[in-house]
């Protein structure tokens, strides 16, 4: 991965995790910041795992990509909110 991409992971991570709260049913209680944070982690591993298969530069928007990057935003999301909950009963 090139820095720009990194940078660019990170912004777009910023959405993705937005994304990845929306498609998570029910109600979160987990912070914003975490849900930032868990969308760049998120949208770093989608690229790092969309290039490992080869489909992370097509021609046009890379949808393979940013379909990858909102499904581990979503696990990321379910994940935390699951925990996080647990622990602040």
């Amino acid at each position: 991965m090139e820095v720009t991409g990194f940078f660019t992971a990170i912004v777009i991570g910023l959405i993705i995790g937005a994304l990845g709260r929306l498609v998570v049913p029910g109600k979160q209680n987990i912070p914003i910041w975490l849900t930032l944070l868990i969308g760049v982690v998120a949208a770093i591993l989608g690229t790092l795992v969309a290039g490992a298969f080869g489909v992370d530069d097509t021609g046009g928007v890379d949808w393979i990509e940013l379909a990858l990057q909102v499904v581990f935003a979503a696990i990321g999301v379910a994940i935390f909110a699951g925990m996080y909950g647990r622990r602040r009963v």
